[in-house]
C-alpha cells in the first residue's frame, strides 16, 4: 500500500472514532439530563392573540365506581401517590394520558436512581385508565407483578410502583 492511502486510512478511522466518543457523549448527556423541548403555541406565528380553548361542556354525574371495577374516565378524577419521595401528592387527571419518569417533559417526574427518563405512560384506552411500561430497567409493577411493553388496565385503588414511589388512582 502507498503511504498516502494508508495516511487516509488512518484519518478515517479517527474521524470515525471521533464520531463514536462525540455520539456516546451526546447519548448519556440526553439520558441523564433530558432533551430540551420548546414549545411554541399553535398560532405564535400569525401575530394574532391566541385564545384560551372553550371550557368543556359539563357532562352528567354518573354513580361513583367502587374499588376493583375498571377505572373509567368518569370514575376517576385523581393519581395518589402514596409512597414515595411525594407521598401525598395528588394529581388531577384531565382524560389525557401522562408519562412517569426522571425526564423533565414527563407528566409525573419522579427523581430517583430506580426511575427510568421516561419509564412509563398512564393513557387512556377505550374509555378506561390503562398503564403501560416503556421498556424502563427496572420495571413498572402493577398490583405486586411486573408489566410487559403492552397497555394493561388499571382498577380503581391498584397499586402501581414506578421505581421507589407507589400510586393509585382515586375518584
Amino acid at each position: 500500500m502507498s503511504e498516502l492511502v494508508l495516511l487516509l486510512l488512518r484519518v478515517g478511522f479517527l474521524v470515525l472514532l471521533w464520531f463514536f466518543v462525540f455520539g456516546v457523549v451526546y447519548s448519556l448527556r440526553a439520558d441523564l439530563f433530558g432533551v430540551k423541548v420548546r414549545k411554541i403555541p399553535a398560532e405564535a406565528g400569525s401575530g394574532a392573540p391566541v385564545a384560551a380553548p372553550a371550557p368543556a361542556p359539563a357532562a352528567k354525574p354518573r354513580p361513583a365506581a367502587r374499588a376493583g371495577s375498571p377505572a373509567t374516565t368518569s370514575s376517576v378524577s385523581k393519581l395518589v401517590i402514596t409512597s414515595g419521595p411525594k407521598a401525598g401528592l395528588e394529581l388531577p387527571l384531565g382524560g389525557e394520558s401522562m408519562t412517569i419518569g426522571r425526564s423533565s417533559e414527563s407528566g409525573l417526574v419522579i427523581r430517583d436512581d430506580y426511575t427510568s427518563s421516561h419509564h412509563a405512560r398512564l393513557l387512556l384506552r377505550g374509555g378506561t385508565w390503562a398503564i403501560q411500561d416503556l421498556d424502563s430497567t427496572n420495571g413498572t409493577f402493577l398490583a405486586g407483578k411486573r408489566l410487559g411493553s403492552s397497555p394493561t388496565s388499571i382498577d380503581i385503588g391498584d397499586s402501581v410502583k414506578v421505581g421507589a414511589t407507589t400510586f393509585e388512582l382515586r375518584a
